[in-house]
């Protein structure tokens, strides 16, 4: 029994489709395909070295930033810091990135924004939820 090729024409996958591309969307942000590590990831609170990292934060801060799991692929048009980043600069992460053993990035969809502020720098006390009433 031969197995069938395809053509431009069909809605059939060439028999090498699956060699040629093996994580076909991997990174890609279409619905709710794939993992979310980010759903189950290790927070601020459970890595001890980012307790004097981010120092000043609470421990229910700390309990509500995600951290991404070494080796998981971030999702592509996302934006993350880096805990391990000084300056922690935003970024947007492209399909092919995936967090090492020297990263701690966050998924700014996971963090609050004026939590998110905070960790980004921002020193605007109404972006911060500090802003007085008068």
């Amino acid at each position: 029994m031969s197995e069938k090729t395809g053509r431009p024409t069909d809605s059939q996958p060439d028999e090498w489709q699956r060699d040629l591309n093996p994580e076909l969307m991997a990174g890609r942000n279409v619905g709710l395909e794939g993992q979310h590590p980010e759903k189950d990831a290790s927070t601020a609170y459970e890595i001890k070295e980012l307790h004097d990292r981010l120092e000043g934060y609470t421990s229910d801060d700390l309990k509500q930033i995600p951290v991404m799991p070494h080796g998981s692929r971030l999702e592509q048009g996302a934006k993350y810091i880096d805990l391990q980043d000084p300056e922690r600069r935003e970024f947007t992460a492209m399909g092919n990135m995936a967090a090492g053993p020297n990263n701690w990035y966050v998924p700014k969809t996971e963090v609050g924004y004026q939590l998110w502020n905070r960790l980004t720098g921002v020193e605007n006390p109404e972006r911060l939820g500090e802003a007085s009433d008068s």
